[in-house]
């Protein structure tokens, strides 16, 4: 008996330290940006202040560049999301459904791309991009993120259909579907959960990812953490009340849609992680 309760004891305080270590640094951040500029850096930390949003005015006044490229990170969030979306359905039914050597192998060469650094991939890619035309557009932005996860997304598709009956492909082949009309009309909708997932990967790295913006954009395409770091070396200084306030507007949109989506993400997790 005592030894159960210890073990619940055990587990709840790892998760109040999980928790802790990880909303600790967004408490941080939000709060900070509704400090007074005297109180941000105060020690020991001032819990009781009167809440001010003159940080976000300035941030509106000073930064109007910063909100421009919120908009280009929906852009190429959105594009990234559709693209790996349907590049990894497809792959993912094809892993599922056919079972010959070559495929099943090309399965585990995607998991060995996925472990290459990404900066070993973009160098090499940079010269290419130049002489394509493609560098500082979204378009290239939403390919490089979407490529970036299609190994991932492939993976965590197939353990979704292979959940699915295989019964159900033969009875719409006796119906007269073939194989792009059964996935679209009958297999993919009962992976949508493991699309979700999918989806929640890709948004979260392409809509926070710093690396291949600050590579291959500089201006049309700019995204919202490019503008966070000209924040953190600006030549006047930095105004830590102004980047406090830009990092929660720019975390905002992503924590909102993570927690929305957090039910059917753990539940499409465990789905596709059970066979039976």
């Amino acid at each position: 008996m005592r030894r159960r309760q210890f073990a619940t004891v055990g587990k709840l305080a790892a998760c109040a330290l999980i928790a802790l270590w990880s909303l600790a640094p967004i408490v941080l951040i939000v709060t900070s940006s509704l400090k007074p500029e005297n109180e941000i850096f105060a020690v020991p930390p001032t819990l009781g202040f009167s809440p001010t949003l003159k940080h976000y005015a300035a941030l509106w006044e000073r930064w109007p560049d910063f909100f421009a490229a919120l908009g280009n990170s929906l852009i190429v969030t959105v594009g990234a999301t559709l693209i790996a979306l349907a590049a990894s359905i497809p792959a993912g039914y094809a892993y599922s459904r056919f079972q010959q050597r070559w495929v099943q192998a090309s399965a585990f060469w995607l998991i060995v791309v996925r472990l290459i650094p990404p900066i070993v991939v973009t160098l090499p890619l940079f010269p290419l991009v130049n002489a394509l035309g493609l560098a500082d557009t979204h378009l290239l932005l939403a390919v490089l993120y979407a490529t970036f996860f299609v190994s991932l997304g492939a993976v965590v598709m197939r353990s979704f259909f292979d959940q699915v009956p295989r019964e159900l492909d033969e009875a719409a082949a006796v119906d007269g579907a073939g194989r792009w009309m059964t996935l679209i009309r009958i297999i993919a909708p009962l992976g949508a959960q493991g699309a979700l997932a999918v989806a929640v990967f890709v948004i979260v790295f392409a809509w926070n990812d710093f690396l291949f913006a600050f590579i291959f954009s500089a201006t049309r395409a700019k995204t919202a953490p490019l503008v966070l770091s000209e924040m953190v070396g600006n030549f006047d200084g930095v105004d830590w009340g102004v980047l406090f306030a830009a990092a929660t507007v720019q975390l905002a949109p992503i924590l909102v849609f993570v927690l929305a989506a957090q039910k059917h993400l753990v539940a499409g997790l465990s789905a596709g992680a059970t066979k039976g």
